[in-house]
């Protein structure tokens, strides 16, 4: 009889790890050990490797980092110790092991090209603009340096069910409750990104751990993209409300952290190997199902 996989889930109480467990009760097809930031802290990187050499464990999902990226400009000590220094842990604890480093990362590793109009591959170099971005890039070479079983999944501008901790939701909870309570939103235009559904990026990461993938770096997110301000436009017209939303720029609404102008992410390489990736507004419209804010189609 076949060994079963058994995956070690870190983060599991987040956004994305929450959706991973759900994913994975649907079709359990491996052994999950989900741990959460309160039975492991990734701010301490040597306990971690401590911590995880004693668990036995053929792959290693990280769902963790210090992702609150205006308060990150002020502890990049933090930062770095999270998301990059942590994950070189888990690194080297996989090496040992002999086991698989599935690391999510983020479409923050880029945004110095401010003249790009077309969609970033994974062969295109890292350019971060923020502590945040910069430090899940050194996550990503450090873990590079010292493990070859390594597949990065890099997401971008998430919303699940669960919402973001420390984030009070995410982007579409917090411009439902803002058109619900004034009417009126201003919500950036000149920032463009792939709005990603949380549970899409489960579905493929418990598919592609029993079914596997080459190792490298993959851009996990949903097809299409947006601004700011037309995702908001999207959010509300899916959801009914009758609320305006207006452009503006970035300017008019300054941040503790500069955001990328454009973190489009490529996805054609990541749909040749894990499978097709729905476009963001269809997943929008399957999540505001879920959360009870538009009716099912019948």
């Amino acid at each position: 009889m076949t060994r079963r996989l058994r995956v070690v889930l870190l983060g599991a109480n987040g956004q994305l790890g929450q959706d991973i467990g759900r994913a994975h009760a649907a079709d359990a097809a491996f052994d999950l050990v989900p741990i959460g930031r309160e039975e492991l802290d990734v701010s301490q990187p040597d306990a971690v490797e401590r911590q995880l050499a004693d668990l036995p464990f053929d792959a290693l999902v990280n769902c963790t980092g210090y992702h609150k990226t205006d308060e990150v400009e002020d502890n990049a000590t933090g930062a770095i110790a999270i998301n990059a220094h942590a994950v070189e842990s888990m690194a080297r604890v996989c090496a040992r092991k002999g086991a698989r480093l599935l690391h999510i990362s983020t479409d923050y590793v880029f945004g110095g090209d401010i003249h790009r109009q077309a969609p970033l591959s994974e062969d295109v170099s890292v350019s971060p603009v923020n502590v945040y971005g910069s430090s899940k890039a050194l996550g990503e070479t450090l873990s590079r340096l010292v493990l070859e079983d390594l597949v990065i999944l890099r997401v971008a501008s998430l919303f699940g069910v669960a919402g973001a901790s420390g984030k009070g939701g995410n982007f579409v909870e917090t411009m439902i409750r803002g058109a619900r309570q004034n009417g009126t939103l201003r919500v950036v235009d000149d920032q463009r990104m792939s709005p990603t559904a949380t549970a899409d990026v489960a579905e493929v990461v418990c598919r592609m751990l029993p079914e596997g993938c080459p190792a490298g770096t993959y851009h996990l997110v949903n097809s299409g993209s947006a601004s700011w301000w037309q995702f908001a436009k999207e959010i509300v017209g899916q959801a009914g409300l009758d609320a305006e939303v207006l452009p503006c720029g970035s300017a008019d609404y300054p941040t503790r952290a500069r955001r990328p102008s454009y973190s489009v992410l490529d996805n054609a390489k990541a749909m040749r190997a894990l499978g097709p990736l729905r476009d963001w507004r269809q997943a929008l419209g399957d999540y505001l199902v879920a959360k009870g804010h538009k009716r099912p189609r019948r």
